[in-house]
């Protein structure tokens, strides 16, 4: 998961259609669904799929027990959409029933810059950033970022409300969007929303003062779909077999608040 190449501007929105019928999500179909890709995790060792219910289709990644990561135990890769100074990246997600939370795990978001920013390859302003979410224990949420001013070599967590939990068996729509900062000035923006089915849009985190680069070679060109549990050692590993769907992803000009 190394460097990645400038990807000119490309009108937005951009989304993810799911080809073909239910059933394995080989590696040639992925390429299909997710073109320009430069890496992946967990396609080719068959933990995601296709499902089909009520004429929906949703894309599943199942979890490997005991195992942490993209690589090992979820999925992950980074689509590029064109660079953008605004972006938001809009999904609906579906917990399994009696599913795993254990301490936590990544959730799908938005990335750019050069380098791929994550997994303690810190942010310093000129490599890149990423932007994702976060379940927590007890299917509490967060956003959890790499920007300039990251704290360490790891993601700074910006938690959901207290009251938030994450559902099991039941779709939840997110929005995360991302406004890029001046260089040299801390004007950069993080929102997000969630929507638990049956309830209205609820605000969980609203950030205006982000520094996510200091140069203006880069804006948000990548919705990075990475779902896996961890954190840094096995203790974050799911200890029975559980998954998390999504369907309806796409990369759209930032909503109104």
């Amino acid at each position: 998961m190394g460097s990645f190449a400038f990807v000119a501007a490309a009108d937005l929105p951009v989304s993810v259609t799911l080809a073909g019928k239910a059933g394995e999500y080989t590696k040639e179909r992925w390429k299909a669904d997710w073109p320009g890709c430069e890496f992946e995790g967990g396609v080719k060792d068959g933990r995601v799929s296709v499902i089909e219910q009520s004429g929906t289709k949703w894309l599943r990644v199942s979890f490997a027990v005991g195992q942490i990561g993209p690589e090992e135990g979820g999925a992950g890769w980074r689509w590029p959409v064109g660079r953008h100074e605004q972006a938001e990246v809009r999904y609906t997600l579906r917990f399994s029933e009696d599913f795993d939370f254990v301490k936590g795990g990544k959730l799908p978001g938005l990335c750019g810059g050069p380098d791929n920013v994550s997994g303690g390859r810190p942010a310093n302003g000129t490599n890149g950033f990423s932007a994702r979410l976060m379940w927590r224990k007890d299917g509490r949420g967060e956003a959890y970022v790499y920007h300039k001013n990251q704290k360490s070599n790891y993601g700074d967590s910006f938690a959901f409300p207290q009251d938030f939990r994450f559902p099991m068996n039941k779709p939840v729509t997110v929005r995360l969007a991302v406004g890029m900062n001046t260089p040299g000035k801390r004007d950069g923006t993080l929102h997000v929303w969630t929507t638990i089915e049956g309830q209205d849009e609820k605000l969980m985190v609203a950030e205006k003062d982000m520094e996510w680069r200091s140069v203006d070679t880069f804006g948000v060109d990548g919705l990075y779909f990475e779902t896996f549990h961890g954190g840094g050692d096995k203790s974050w590993a799911p200890a029975r077999p559980c998954f998390v769907e999504f369907m309806d992803m796409k990369v759209q000009k930032p909503a109104a608040k």
